[in-house]
């Protein structure tokens, strides 16, 4: 299987650059060299009138554009991405590109309305059919023959004999007679409804615990009034509720632990108290776990209660590692679910961490550390979270430094997600949290999950990366919970060659339970050609899927390498990887011509933005927010990962008249015309949405019309003094561009993953908040790195330096 490009794709893009040494400086014009707005635009515009079909021989959209895949037996790359969509015969091959051979997994993607649902299959007692040798399941690259009594593995080549119950006759072309009517055999993605010796124990809807921290802190944030919200919202709101069946337990903490008896007789919920949180214990079973329609008027009541409860008390310590033992107890049995809220440093009860942020520390051999959880506590339940079916999902609004490295470990380990909410304001990130928290508990999951990922003869498994727990290099993954917003990479060697003739094969298989109690393995299925080309394989290349695999490598190295020595490696690769291309894949150039592969022409900035984020970049930043951003990139999907590395930016000042509109002709929406991110592309005056998908900020020119504002704001708003600095979103006004504007936010909403959309202002030279601005502007100078020309031409430089050794 050869892929191909769309017609609109060229061979490479040659930037023309003054040789280095000229005196003059490199003539570069910045309109003139790659844009990732441009590839983004023309992309989206391609695929609005075009589906992507799975086995048409065309490399994947790029990770941020909607569009629509036709499953034709390989997997919607939604699902999975490989980064190279031509694989290399051989390891000689693959070192001579310097490129990874790595597949980026999303198992639960969002798919589209109007895309394949993913059948569910139910083979009975016996399970699916699977290969003997390699236990690879049943796909539709798997051939009959002897007239169907025989299958052949296209992992591994046995041949296995069919199954009784699953034998079928096969034409002259030795295709099943039954082969449309079995998805399993026409489909790249399938669910098996698993019998009992699949099963780890015995499936049942998911359980929930609720942990809500009432210390001091979080009092005087208005948390638990606010996690209470969210939590009705989770269980009752229009777009909550969950499966029938699923039960929740709601705990709070401060120096002890206090439990809840929700059964549904009672009157109101009834508090017990336990104190002695180093040996923590469950004071009750009957009425700790309820079902939530049941119970709804007890919940809702100790919900309303809640702030009231503890607004007196302000217990100044919160005893999280107490928090991990008793919610274990809790769903040690079954596996479930755990969502905690935090706000500030544990420094009660078991698993107690001591302030150790010293900026004295960064940038020298002890700064990795601070990366690293301080207490092996949160490892060892991080571990045995996961074993045991567990993930855990942490809120945490800090006024100072609360060890995020040990914290949240227990995330990492188990497959949660870490929210981070620093400098919280209830009335600006209220909303935005309650929303996510929400979002949390109602969006596509399982738990108990294991993973395991086969591929053809020639290949093995090297690595993984993401959000789990990897017990032994041979083993499989094991995953206490994932959902649909969570990525996970898997790494692949060569322990021989591929043949030339046939096609490469990737299938990853995902055992886990429902959230509505149902064991099941949800399979994803990929096929690349093979070739012994080097230009072939750059120019096949998925530079979003490259991208995610540098990414999650670089913050890998985080706990043991420099950072200094990190951001070097990255610029290292990508010279390696271009001056590779300019090697063996170019036409013709001259020394004076810089050359980018079509497939990864926008490369050189997408890395630049990777050393500007808040985990890699030079400068001071706090270790808390390293971690962060650290374990953000370690387990996003491609769309977040683009997004966050390049945010979209338009303005708001400039609306064309069909924008913030459908589009009748194609019924698309449309979006205004994307700014690339440097400040020199502001116009004065304006104002402008900066989209990252983790935050959006409203960045306005001090001198902005106030016929501006007062559309955008309301008649009384005819100064950037007179906006309310916690606003969160766009007041409905009666004027075009405020529908506009609010149908636009509208859309991006529904385009958001876990975070929600909540924009935050950044009036020029006066707030805070333009810094963050300032900083997301990758093209431009900052951060102690490069802007785009001269990274440009600082690796061009190497290149030829390179190329002349």
């Amino acid at each position: 299987m050869a892929p191909a490009v769309a017609p609109s794709k060229q061979a490479e893009y040659n930037s023309t650059i003054r040789p280095v040494g000229g005196g003059a400086g490199p003539r570069v014009d910045p309109d003139q060299i790659p844009s990732v707005v441009t590839v983004r635009e023309l992309n989206q515009k391609y695929y609005a009138t075009h589906m992507y079909p799975t086995m048409e021989k065309l490399c994947p959209p790029v990770a941020t554009t909607e569009y629509c895949a036709v499953d034709q037996g390989s997997s919607n790359p939604k699902f999975g991405r490989l980064t190279l969509c031509s694989v290399p015969a051989s390891a000689d091959v693959l070192a001579t590109t310097h490129l990874p051979l790595g597949l980026v997994l999303q198992p639960f993607a969002k798919l589209r309305p109007d895309e394949q649902e993913i059948p569910v299959l139910d083979f009975g007692d016996k399970g699916p059919p699977r290969c003997n040798r390699c236990r690879a399941y049943i796909n539709p690259f798997m051939q009959f023959a002897e007239g169907g009594v025989k299958f052949i593995c296209n992992m591994c080549q046995f041949a296995n004999t069919v199954p009784g119950e699953y034998y079928s006759p096969v034409d002259a072309s030795g295709r099943r007679i039954d082969r449309d009517q079995r998805p399993e055999l026409n489909l790249g993605t399938v669910e098996f409804a698993v019998p009992k010796e699949y099963w780890k124990v015995m499936p049942e809807p998911m359980k929930y615990v609720f942990a809500i921290d009432v210390s001091a802190d979080a009092v005087n944030k208005s948390l638990p009034h606010l996690t209470a919200q969210a939590i009705r919202r989770a269980l009752y709101g229009p777009d909550g509720g969950l499966p029938e069946g699923c039960k929740i337990a709601i705990v709070t903490y401060d120096r002890t632990l206090h439990f809840y008896n929700l059964n549904s007789k009672l009157s109101q919920a009834q508090m017990m108290v336990v104190t002695e949180v180093d040996e923590g214990f469950l004071p009750l079973m009957d009425g700790l776990f309820v079902n939530p329609e049941e119970s709804r008027f007890i919940i809702e009541d100790l919900l309303d209660r809640l702030e009231v409860l503890f607004e007196d008390l302000k217990v100044p310590e919160p005893a999280f590692g107490a928090v991990l033992d008793v919610a274990f107890q809790a769903l040690s049995a079954t596996g479930g679910k755990v969502i905690v809220t935090l706000s500030a440093l544990t420094t009660w009860g078991p698993g107690r961490l001591a302030f150790r942020d010293d900026p004295r520390q960064y940038h020298t051999e002890k700064e990795k550390v601070l990366f690293s959880a301080e207490n092996i506590y949160y490892k060892k339940w991080g571990q045995k979270y996961a074993e045991a079916g567990i993930g855990l999902d942490l809120f945490v609004f800090p006024s100072t430094y609360v060890d995020l490295a040990s914290v949240g470990m227990v995330s990492e380990l188990s497959g949660g997600e870490i929210f981070y909410y620093p400098n919280f304001v209830p009335q600006r990130d209220g909303k935005r949290m309650i929303a996510e928290m929400s979002t949390v508990v109602n969006r596509e999951a399982g738990y108990q999950g294991q993973l395991k990922v086969r591929c053809s003869n020639g290949l093995q498994v090297s690595a993984y990366y993401g959000n789990f727990y990897h017990s032994r290099p041979a083993s499989d993954i094991d995953l206490g919970t994932i959902d649909e917003h969570k990525s996970i990479v898997v790494m692949f060697k060569y322990d021989g060659k591929l043949d030339a003739k046939l096609d490469a094969h990737f299938q990853s298989a995902l055992l886990y339970t429902t959230k509505y109690g149902q064991r099941r393995i949800r399979c994803h299925n990929f096929v690349a050609g093979v070739t012994a080309q080097v230009k072939e394989v750059v120019k096949f290349c998925d530079e979003d899927a490259l991208l995610a695999i540098m990414a999650k490598e670089a913050v890998q190295h985080m706990t043991s390498d420099l950072l200094k020595d990190i951001r070097a490696g990255i610029n290292d690769k990508c010279v390696q990887i271009l001056a590779s291309y300019r090697k063996h894949g170019a036409t013709t150039s001259t020394p004076g011509q810089l050359i980018l592969p079509e497939a990864l022409k926008e490369l050189t900035v997408l890395l630049l933005s990777l050393l500007k984020t808040k985990a890699l970049r030079g400068g001071n930043v706090n270790s808390d927010v390293r971690v962060f951003s650290m374990r953000l990139l370690k387990c996003m999907p491609l769309d977040d990962l683009s997004l966050y590395l390049y945010p979209r930016i338009f303005g708001l000042h400039n609306l064309q008249e069909a924008d913030g509109y459908v589009d009748e002709s194609t019924g698309q929406f449309k979006m205004p015309t994307y700014v690339r991110a440097s400040l020199s592309r502001f116009d004065e005056g304006g104002a402008y949405l900066i989209d990252n998908g983790q935050s959006c900020f409203l960045w306005i020119h001090r001198r902005a019309n106030p016929n501006l504002l007062k559309d955008l704001f309301g008649s009384t708003v005819d100064k950037l003094e007179a906006l309310d600095p916690y606003m969160n979103e766009f007041p409905e006004i009666d004027t075009p561009l405020s529908r506009q504007v609010r149908n636009i936010m509208t859309y991006l909403h529904d385009l958001r993953g876990a975070k929600a959309l909540s924009i935050q202002l950044a009036r020029q030279e006066l707030d805070g908040a333009e810094y963050e601005v300032s900083a997301m502007m990758v093209e431009d100078r900052n951060n102690e790195a490069l802007n785009y020309v001269d990274y440009l031409c600082h690796v061009h430089k190497h290149i030829q330096l390179v190329n002349v050794n």
